[in-house]
């Protein structure tokens, strides 16, 4: 534990912390109340920021969505996650529900939204840390555009996505039609989302959301 840590205190809140909400009718945007840890902020820094495409990274282009199949395990290679994923839907407030807080290393997927390699937005979520350790999308404001996102599918395929575009977002300045509107309309596309930015002790939340996107480049029978 660190001197940090001791002056802060280490619970985690069960309330107030937000992701993403969802505005449903017009585009899924969201807050997520969760528990966060006063010691843990996160890979991602800063209010507003986005990684951009570096000019030697070409990106492939977008291949033809696929039928409707529910996801089973999201596999991020480049960092080194393989995590089940469950259906999320929406709490009595309209938010989306969390994964299970006693479940740090599982994905949560918004069901009621597009399914992960058909046409559309999926949105999927997951916690950035835990009271002891880092959780299952720590690591995910250090992705690049050109690096890759697979998800496993009950139909047997294995959809892959390649990763556009990740930012790092102010909860004041967020912007939901940027954030879960499509990239390019009529694409399979997926927003990976988790808390970023630094712990504000007085809010008692994260002061940012990373978001990565990505699009249906591949499949794996």
């Amino acid at each position: 534990m660190s001197d940090h840590e001791r002056s802060t205190g280490t619970g985690r809140l069960l309330t107030g912390v937000a992701w993403a909400v969802l505005l449903l009718g017009l585009w899924l945007w969201g807050r997520e109340v969760t528990d966060v840890r006063d010691g843990m902020s996160g890979t991602a820094t800063g209010d507003m920021a986005a990684v951009g495409r570096p000019p030697d990274v070409k990106l492939p282009p977008a291949r033809r969505p696929l039928g409707d199949a529910v996801p089973q395990r999201v596999d991020i290679p480049e960092l080194g996650i393989q995590a089940p994923v469950v259906a999320r839907g929406l709490d009595g407030q309209g938010a989306v529900e969390p994964p299970p807080f006693d479940q740090p290393g599982v994905v949560g997927w918004y069901a009621a939204g597009a399914k992960p390699g058909a046409a559309g937005t999926a949105l999927m979520v997951g916690h950035v840390d835990t009271e002891t350790r880092p959780a299952v999308f720590y690591k995910i404001s250090a992705m690049k555009p050109g690096e890759t996102v697979r998800v496993v599918r009950d139909d047997g395929k294995i959809a892959e996505f390649t990763v556009d575009d990740v930012r790092v977002v102010a909860r004041d300045r967020f912007d939901a039609r940027q954030a879960y509107g499509p990239g390019q309309a009529g694409r399979a596309e997926l927003r990976l989302i988790t808390c970023g930015g630094t712990f504000d002790r007085v809010s008692r939340s994260y002061t940012a959301n990373v978001i990565v996107s990505a699009y249906l480049t591949g499949t794996v029978l």
